[in-house]
């Protein structure tokens, strides 16, 4: 059977796997709260997903970066954060592990949105330095709003958020063993000198956002930034899963015809 795990493979088995000029794929996550009631170590969910990418696009899944840039959580016990400048750091030998190596087709597979900014800013030294395009996708910011309503249905504007959808039914479907119902909280955000906030990032005043550095347990004492974890269930989580896996396993498999030293170039017909 074809191996699409690094982490399972010989590397006499990666390097013969090698001439096929392979798409590799990089998971990252976090280890962070997802509200009182799921797992800390959302990574698990980039790292199965991932998986299923690889071997539907017939690329290879690296092992995970379970660590993140999530200072916003460092107030909850059980989280691990990496500095800004580490994060970057661990991104950019990781990929420069495979670029020393001749391969070039690199995708980012990124499951915490905290981790974009910096994802940003190290592919655009690596493309100034070598001239190779790293793209990344944000899975859980590839959902779109229709199958939102779909799966929700009037519901849905009330049902996403941090410690809610997708992470929350992702969760229900891969690991309903690990999961804590009887610990499902309320999200209700608290003020910020006196004024409503605004996820994790501001405050709103006259209309208008004013950046605040707010941390999680400052918004709500269970770690939830919106949504309702009740509307959450394995069959939803199921149906974003397959979402997810879908569109990340077409992007890679058009990928893989691209030059990524070129945006100009077209994709070689297959």
């Amino acid at each position: 059977m074809k191996k699409h795990l690094l982490k399972e493979m010989t590397f006499v088995e990666f390097r013969e796997r090698m001439a096929e000029d392979p798409v590799i794929i990089i998971p990252l996550g976090s280890q962070e709260e997802q509200g009182p009631h799921a797992p800390m170590g959302d990574y698990m969910l980039s790292e199965i997903l991932a998986a299923s990418v690889a071997e539907r696009a017939n690329a290879i899944a690296a092992p995970t970066i379970p660590f993140g840039y999530a200072d916003v959580f460092r107030s909850v016990p059980g989280g691990i954060q990496l500095r800004a400048s580490t994060f970057c750091a661990v991104l950019e030998d990781a990929v420069a592990a495979f670029l020393d190596h001749g391969l070039r087709r690199i995708v980012l597979f990124n499951g915490h949105t905290g981790n974009a900014g910096l994802i940003d800013q190290t592919v655009r030294e690596l493309k100034s330095r070598t001239g190779i395009v790293i793209p990344s996708i944000n899975i859980w910011k590839a959902i779109p709003h229709a199958l939102w309503v779909q799966l929700h249905g009037e519901l849905a504007e009330r049902a996403g958020g941090h410690g809610a959808d997708p992470i929350t039914s992702v969760y229900w479907h891969y690991f309903p063993e690990l999961m804590r119902a009887d610990l499902q909280a309320t999200s209700e955000a608290a003020q910020a000198f006196g004024l409503e906030t605004v996820g994790l990032s501001s405050v709103s005043f006259e209309g208008c956002d004013i950046a605040v550095p707010l941390d999680a347990m400052d918004v709500n004492p269970h770690g939830l930034i919106g949504g309702n974890s009740r509307l959450s269930n394995a069959e939803i989580g199921a149906a974003f899963a397959e979402h997810i896996i879908s569109f990340a396993a077409n992007f890679v498999s058009h990928f893989r015809r691209c030059d990524p030293t070129s945006f100009l170039s077209l994709p070689i017909r297959a």
